[in-house]
């Protein structure tokens, strides 16, 4: 069975694009590429899971699969990039470090073509952003920061929202190719932005899960029908993405699905860094920062965002 839900695409060009890092999110992002009738290579770390996606999408325009970023970035329009972290994002743009202060030339810069473009999709720092795009611009290549909002729902539905920084013109080229996985993909800002604003986005989210867990385990404190209230007050002020995908599950004690707790703390704390960095004060993502870190503690590294209410339970 495909991984990924029907959907239609916007008629575009085919392209001849490469997709690095099949995660849970990048593994049905590059499947909607090529689903959408573009020619992808594809690299991941773990060679089993490209000849995995090969198998699966061999119906569509040639898939291939190459054993480094450099292979299989060869003769791309644009290359696609969705790994954990900082490093991991270095590592497969620059090439893997060799131990001595040095760097393997196999990363996806050493093979691009001139004019080519990279569209990172990792959440990672501003300042990575900005250092990889410095270099790609002495290469005569283009970089652009273009963190996901969505989750794995969002990638296998091909509905995901994408914000970018980094250079207009780099960022009109690609557009299209990247709107076969995305409900809407927008330009933020110069290099970084794109990163910045994903920032903004888990800032919000964090605070809000924290405000409804304490509002379901309150209302289950007082003995209340917690399903029916909330489908009572989700019809007024109160509703929220949140509220609607992820209230009732956590009503049900249900947290195995969606964004995992680990990558939120990861990405809560490139937030904190930033702050610390340009001066934001933000007590509130701190504290909820820390009641992630007691969820960690409680086992529940790989549960749901949404499993904050069980700190309080």
């Amino acid at each position: 069975m495909s991984s990924l839900n029907t959907r239609s695409y916007e008629v575009v060009d085919s392209r001849h694009v490469a997709f690095l890092g099949l995660g849970v999110m990048g593994y049905p992002m590059a499947g909607h590429l090529a689903r959408a009738g573009h020619r992808v290579t594809v690299y991941n770390r773990t060679a089993a899971k490209s000849t995995a996606w090969c198998a699966e999408f061999a119906g569509t325009a040639a898939p291939r699969q190459a054993p480094t970023p450099r292979e299989a970035v060869a003769g791309a329009d644009v290359v696609f990039c969705c790994v954990g972290n900082d490093e991991d994002l270095r590592s497969v743009v620059l090439g893997r470090p060799d131990g001595h202060g040095h760097r393997v030339a196999d990363g996806a810069f050493a093979g691009m073509r001139p004019g080519a473009i990279l569209m990172d999709h990792t959440t990672a720092s501003a300042q990575a952003a900005r250092e990889l795009e410095a270099g790609a611009r002495v290469l005569g290549l283009s970089f652009l920061d273009a963190p996901v909002s969505g989750g794995q729902a969002g990638a296998q539905n091909g509905m995901l929202t994408v914000m970018c920084g980094g250079d207009a013109s780099a960022f009109e080229r690609a557009r299209p190719v990247a709107m076969a996985f995305s409900k809407a993909v927008t330009r933020v800002g110069d290099s970084g932005a794109g990163q910045l604003a994903k920032m903004v986005n888990q800032v919000c989210i964090a605070a809000l899960v924290q405000g409804l867990s304490e509002a379901i385990a309150f209302g289950q404190k007082a003995g209340l029908d917690m399903v029916q209230v909330l489908d009572v007050i989700g019809k007024g002020a109160a509703q929220s993405w949140q509220m609607d995908n992820r209230g009732k599950t956590m009503v049900a004690d249900q947290f195995e699905f969606g964004f995992a707790v680990d990558w939120m703390r990861k990405d809560l704390g490139l937030v904190l860094d930033e702050a610390r960095s340009n001066g934001a004060r933000l007590p509130v993502t701190a504290l909820v920062d820390q009641f992630y870190a007691d969820v960690q503690a409680l086992g529940g590294h790989r549960w749901d965002t949404s499993s904050l209410i069980k700190r309080l339970r």
